[in-house]
């Protein structure tokens, strides 16, 4: 089992940039796929970017390719979401996830959930 705790949100302009974190502890965080997700008012939650074990591998949903950008510091536990150029549309609460699927965008794939950090983008 893994806990996993997101930071970094806040409420930024259009157009600013963000990073958020995720701190992971229990079982070894290298064992785990990770990924980011979001979740705006009234909508589903929906997959963002991913990341495999090592970090060589990267994949990203097409509404944030190209701005965002997903990494992780298994020396340090942590992951990170670098979001730059952000859009109103880029609201909502952040998610972080373990799971053990490389290139996998579905949720149920995804094993543990961290609590989320709303990140609000005014216009």
């Amino acid at each position: 089992q893994v806990q996993l705790v997101e930071s970094g949100g806040g409420l930024v302009q259009a157009g600013d940039s963000l990073r958020l974190s995720c701190a992971a502890s229990g079982r070894t965080f290298s064992s785990y796929v990770m990924g980011w997700f979001r979740q705006a008012p009234g909508k589903e939650r929906e997959f963002v970017a991913g990341i495999s074990w090592s970090g060589s591998r990267t994949y990203y949903a097409d509404s944030v390719k190209g701005r965002f950008t997903i990494s992780r510091d298994n020396a340090r536990n942590t992951l990170y979401l670098q979001m730059s150029s952000l859009k109103p549309e880029d609201t909502a609460v952040y998610y972080c996830a373990a799971g053990a699927v490389v290139g996998s965008m579905r949720l149920r794939e995804y094993t543990y959930w961290g609590q989320g950090t709303q990140v609000t983008v005014s216009s």
